[in-house]
């Protein structure tokens, strides 16, 4: 669950320099040796496109040399920076990644279209065959491709499951609390965790059941949609799985607690996106390689999707500057192309953002041995095929800021979940109106 960084402030306070002169103009290189200067936050990033640009199949026929200057700073940083250097016309990347938390601070008063090119052409031809462009498009403009479609899953130890007789393919969330607070009666076992910590780990935990549920906290338009049922039911089904103790509550889904109860056996299952098997499992418990399965995400009773999403990184190119038209070659074949794709899946880890290769027959026998030899493609092609869409808007920051406590006083009992969302858009309407 993702912690959502700060640094809003500088954003806004630059948005006029911005608008008034963007970043400087520079006559493109159209050939040649190009070295693009290349920030992200993530070292697999940086490992995947060095092994990119040195992969002869994937640069074939390119008309530039590509070579790195890699820059690696925190999310938040990243973006400060970038920012800071525009306005006083400075030291700025051709190619960034863009954690998808921080992709709001350049929502407001045309930032992302003063700093990053439109790729509304270079995305045309693949219609609604890639996903996940709307975290990073701005009044209809997508400005970042994603790196991986960062699909949420049910992971569960299949050895507990069968000790606690617990059936791997129970049909809704409801039926599966029910199993986790049997179990956590008689065995103190949990089977999924929330986040009690940091407002935006609790904002992300709730984002991802209830764009699964059907809802958003946005529109495309960028209107305020959370005042739903979706999301009250949303947050009723966390309440009753946080006080039942079928969902462990954590202060950090990545900390301490998270391995101990890893490790212990008692977080027996958990729902969190592909990335999570790395950066949690592999992580924490290496020693239980095998035990670990995956499935589709039980569906809600009222109704959605088999899966859901959280996180991300989206990379956007810098316009006008004399390596745009490099740079955004570079990311065209890394990741538009089937080739750049399995080559980013094999390196890093990232599932495709190119619905049709989820039919591939090379990624489709490809089998995870952390996860006793299943073959993942075979839960993730469904996955894809129902992914919820995840709009964001310039007050996504604002909101994770004033939403977070009413959820976390949900959780703790302290308010009812009604309460909860009604008191979070109450504080919600009073700062966008300052």
């Amino acid at each position: 669950m993702l912690r959502a960084a700060g640094g809003v402030g500088i954003g806004l306070l630059a948005a006029p320099a911005l608008a008034a002169c963007g970043t400087s103009s520079a006559t493109p290189m159209r050939s040649g040796r190009a070295q693009i200067k290349f920030w992200t936050h993530d070292p697999d990033y940086i490992k995947t496109f060095q092994t990119a640009v040195k992969d002869d199949s994937l640069m074939r026929g390119s008309r530039f040399d590509f070579g790195l200057d890699v820059t690696s700073s925190a999310p938040a940083d990243i973006l400060t920076r970038l920012i800071a250097q525009a306005v006083a016309d400075g030291n700025t990347p051709d190619l960034v990644g863009l954690n998808v938390d921080q992709f709001p601070r350049v929502m407001h008063a045309s930032i992302a279209q003063n700093l990053f090119v439109d790729l509304t052409e270079t995305v045309r031809p693949f219609g609604d065959d890639l996903s996940k462009l709307d975290p990073y498009t701005v009044d209809g403009v997508p400005y970042g491709l994603e790196s991986g479609a960062a699909i949420t899953v049910l992971y569960y130890r299949q050895d507990l499951f069968e000790k606690y007789r617990v059936p791997e393919k129970v049909d809704t969330w409801e039926e599966f609390l029910e199993h986790g607070e049997r179990l956590n009666t008689d065995h103190k076992v949990s089977v999924g965790m929330i986040s009690t910590g940091d407002n935006g780990a609790i904002v992300n935990g709730f984002l991802q059941f209830l764009l699964q549920r059907g809802g958003g906290l946005f529109n495309a338009e960028g209107d305020l949609t959370l005042d739903s049922p979706e999301a009250l039911d949303v947050l009723e089904f966390m309440t009753r799985g946080a006080r039942s103790g079928a969902l462990l509550a954590l202060p950090d889904p990545y900390g301490s607690a998270c391995a101990a109860a890893l490790k212990s056996g008692r977080l027996a299952a958990t729902a969190m996106p592909d990335w999570y098997k790395a950066a949690g499992l592999q992580t924490n418990v290496p020693e239980q390689k095998g035990r670990w399965r995956i499935r589709t995400l039980p569906r809600f009773a009222g109704g959605g999707h088999i899966a859901s999403t959280m996180g991300g990184t989206g990379f956007a190119v810098l316009k006008n500057k004399s390596n745009s038209v490099a740079a955004l070659e570079l990311l065209r074949r890394v990741y538009l192309s089937r080739e750049g794709q399995i080559l980013r899946y094999r390196v890093g880890g990232y599932l495709p953002t190119l619905k049709p290769l989820y039919k591939d027959p090379e990624l489709i026998a490809s089998k995870d041995e952390y996860l006793g030899g299943q073959r993942t493609f075979d839960v993730f092609g469904p996955a894809a095929a129902d992914l919820p869409v995840f709009h964001q808007a310039a007050d996504m920051q604002t909101l994770t800021d004033v939403l977070g406590g009413p959820i976390l006083d949900a959780l703790k009992g302290r308010t009812t979940p009604s309460a909860a969302l009604r008191d979070g858009l109450k504080a919600y309407r009073q700062q966008v109106k300052r």
